[in-house]
């Protein structure tokens, strides 16, 4: 997503936070007190500011805070004992080949942002942001703060709902706060509902320390165990609910709604039973997928597998095995009715007047009986088609030389009286070449015949 893209993003959000947050202060709560300061207003009013200050902090911090980078010429501890990531292919150290430099645990490279980031969770376009390591937990929180203000925010407007509905006449609404009571309405609900539900998400990921990104290979893990295709493995960065926690937010509970900084510098995370060996690799590897020592090899021939096998997918080409008894019978009556051939004479399908009962009969015996056309063998002209192989590989087709069948066309019809006028020369010998007078002799002779008469 482009920079100015984002930065659209970016005000439309905070163009929503402030309208929801502010013009049911002004447009319906105010009027409603008689826009008279007053402690049942103020103690109505201060903790639903204090929930939008602390809402506008978390995004501010979302926004700014770089989500961790992985430093330059890093390279993983191969000789120590806290592990790294591999490659699911090669099993071998994850690398980046858009940034050239080894990439840490749960780091993955994001396009938009153009580099790695550090446990990466999303790149969220509404932050114009990536959720990594050093911001996630702000996200978190902002998460958090939105469900408690839109839902403070709710509760204060339904209050004046209420209150003009079954309260005394001096407080029906104004056409302006019956306006502004609908339009926060309209966009309160949708993002209550929305923020909400993709906030349930993210507290659950949250508790089982999880980003989204690894919540795909998880289920890409269950399939693999749901198929048997591998045993059940334990995802290893799972350290039980209250750790975390702690790993995002902080040790202390009392400031997890707080914004603090993320514990840890994102290049390597505690690992459930840390140390231990013969624990399973992080994520499973398929067994169907060649590991890396596989090397391809091209088979022989290219209408074969690499077995050595035919493919079993060719099917023969000929029209009239393909075609049904109904469809090869209309063709046929077709054929009888145009006498006149729609290829050459030396073309192999060529077939003269009256032969077209013959033609089927040995293109359906042939049919039914060869599949193969090996390129030494030389087909004289006259007989049917052979069939070929045709399939996703290519086709299997012998070569041919129209050159020479051409001259062959020729040389066997030379032969039929009436059928080609043969121009031979008759040389005469070279005495009686040296006795005719040459051209320009007898040029000189007709004009001088022709000046004396």
């Amino acid at each position: 997503m482009g920079r100015l893209l984002g930065r659209v993003f970016v005000a439309l959000t905070i163009s929503l936070i402030t309208f929801i947050g502010y013009s049911s202060q002004i447009f319906v709560i105010w009027p409603w007190y008689g826009r008279e300061l007053s402690v049942q207003l103020i103690m109505l009013l201060l903790p639903f500011n204090a929930l939008l200050g602390m809402l506008w902090w978390n995004y501010y911090l979302c926004v700014k805070t770089n989500p961790g980078e992985v430093p330059k010429a890093w390279q993983p501890d191969f000789q120590g004992e806290d592990g790294y990531e591999v490659k699911k292919l090669t099993r071998r150290p994850r690398f980046c080949r858009s940034c050239e430099n080894y990439k840490p645990p749960r780091a993955h490279h994001c396009r938009q942002c153009n580099r790695c980031v550090l446990r990466m969770d999303h790149h969220c376009p509404w932050i114009n942001n990536c959720v990594g390591h050093f911001n996630h937990g702000h996200f978190v929180r902002f998460l958090f703060y939105v469900d408690v203000a839109c839902s403070y925010h709710l509760a204060m407007v339904t209050r004046r709902v209420y209150y003009a509905m079954y309260g005394k006449f001096w407080d029906d609404p104004s056409a302006t706060e019956l306006i502004f009571i609908i339009l926060n309405y309209t966009f309160s609900i949708p993002v209550l509902l929305a923020v909400g539900g993709f906030s349930i998400y993210h507290f659950h990921a949250l508790s089982v320390n999880t980003t989204t990104i690894e919540g795909w290979e998880k289920d890409k893990a269950a399939t693999l165990v749901r198929r048997g295709k591998i045993q059940e493995i334990k995802f290893p960065y799972n350290l039980g609910t209250r750790r975390n926690i702690a790993a995002v937010l902080g040790d202390s509970p009392l400031f997890w709604c707080w914004p603090a900084v993320t514990p840890g510098d994102g290049l390597k995370y505690p690992v459930l039973n840390s140390g231990v060996q013969g624990e399973e690799e992080w994520p499973p590897k398929d067994p169907s997928v060649p590991g890396s020592n596989y090397t391809f090899k091209l088979p022989e021939s290219p209408w074969t597998y690499q077995n050595g096998d035919l493919n079993p997918n060719l099917q023969p080409s000929s029209s009239g095995r393909r075609l049904s008894s109904s469809t090869a019978t209309r063709r046929k009556t077709a054929r009888t009715k145009q006498p006149v051939s729609s290829v050459p004479p030396y073309h192999p399908d060529y077939r003269p007047p009256g032969d077209d009962e013959d033609r089927d009969d040995a293109f359906d015996e042939s049919a039914s009986s060869k599949y193969e056309l090996s390129d030494d063998e030389e087909r004289p002209l006259g007989q049917p088609r052979k069939l070929v192989r045709r399939g996703s590989e290519g086709y299997e087709v012998a070569t041919i030389d129209r050159e020479a069948m051409l001259r062959q066309h020729v040389v066997d019809h030379m032969g039929e009286p009436g059928r080609y006028n043969i121009y031979v020369p008759d040389f005469s010998s070279e005495s009686e070449q040296e006795e005719q007078p040459p051209l320009t002799s007898k040029v000189e002779n007709w004009r001088a015949t022709t000046v004396a008469a």
